[in-house]
């Protein structure tokens, strides 16, 4: 399948002319690139006996997995609690042709006295670099995440021989990543190493929303029997989503942050970073990797 047939039939991709200049030699060849657009993500609830929309989120993302990706950031932001609390969710709005739906995503939320609508308080923009910046205190998020709770002997153990040989894994079923090298992505693994869900993105923290979301649905939470497995490095943000969907094991291609290391050690998080062949470092948590 050629670049351009590629692209007619995922909306992930967009099709590219490209002019490259080899050894002095300019050529024109035929390219995809990952899609990015926004996704504006909309709240419909009820509020002193009426009912009231609020634009929650826009955040620059690659097409697919929307309503996942909907549903695991309000769930890691703590606005949902489970999939009960959802009446319907649907894309709204104008639709795109090359989408085939728009670039809004609302979700009717049921009458909920104990919604937190202190959350419903802040607008949220979401680069797909960096995530929402200037989060909430560590001490805040640990009131907030019902699973934060965490000992020694909670959740799976994994063997130090699997761990190695995860992430070409991971990379063999990146099928975006494959035709455009620009996309990040989430996976869950068993114990056994089987691979259990992929997402992908241009934003780390959306590929990890939009597999949340996935196990949000499904009433698949808490996550404390896999391991998450990021395509690059681990920053606080992504920790702190995995927090809140009770995985206790998070391995990475590169290195975590510092306040990363920080809240995987306030949760009692295995943190493991430098993931290769035959090597990687354990930050924290090392008696769940036998």
């Amino acid at each position: 399948m050629t670049n351009n047939d590629l692209s007619k039939h995922n909306p992930s991709l967009f099709n590219v002319d490209v002019k490259r200049i080899d050894k002095n030699i300019l050529t024109n060849f035929s390219d995809v690139l990952a899609v990015e657009e926004p996704l504006e993500i909309r709240l419909d609830f009820e509020k002193n006996n009426q009912r009231e929309q609020k634009s929650i989120s826009i955040t620059m993302r690659t097409p697919g997995n929307d309503f996942e990706l909907a549903c695991g950031f309000l769930f890691t932001e703590g606005i949902l609690t489970g999939p009960e609390d959802i009446t319907e969710i649907k894309h709204c709005g104008p639709i795109l042709k090359h989408l085939g739906h728009s670039n809004v995503v609302k979700i009717t939320l049921e009458k909920n006295d104990k919604l937190n609508l202190k959350s419903l308080d802040r607008h949220f923009y979401t680069s797909s670099s960096c995530g929402v910046c200037g989060k909430t205190s560590i001490d805040a998020l640990k009131t907030q995440n019902k699973y934060s709770q965490v000992n020694d002997d909670q959740g799976a153990v994994f063997s130090k021989e699997l761990i190695p040989l995860l992430p070409q894994k991971l990379r063999a079923a990146q099928d975006v990543f494959e035709a455009t090298g620009g996309l990040h992505a989430s996976a869950f693994f068993s114990t056994d190493g089987t691979l259990i869900s992929l997402k992908e993105d241009v934003g780390r923290h959306n590929a990890l929303d939009k597999i949340i979301g996935e196990a949000f649905l499904a009433k698949k939470l808490p996550l404390d029997q896999v391991l998450l497995l990021v395509s690059g490095r681990v920053s606080f943000e992504l920790v702190q989503k995995a927090s809140m969907a009770g995985i206790r094991t998070i391995a990475a291609v590169g290195a975590p942050s510092s306040l990363a290391l920080e809240l995987a050690r306030e949760m009692n998080m295995t943190l493991i970073g430098f993931v290769r062949e035959q090597r990687f470092n354990i930050y924290h948590g090392e008696w769940r990797i036998k």
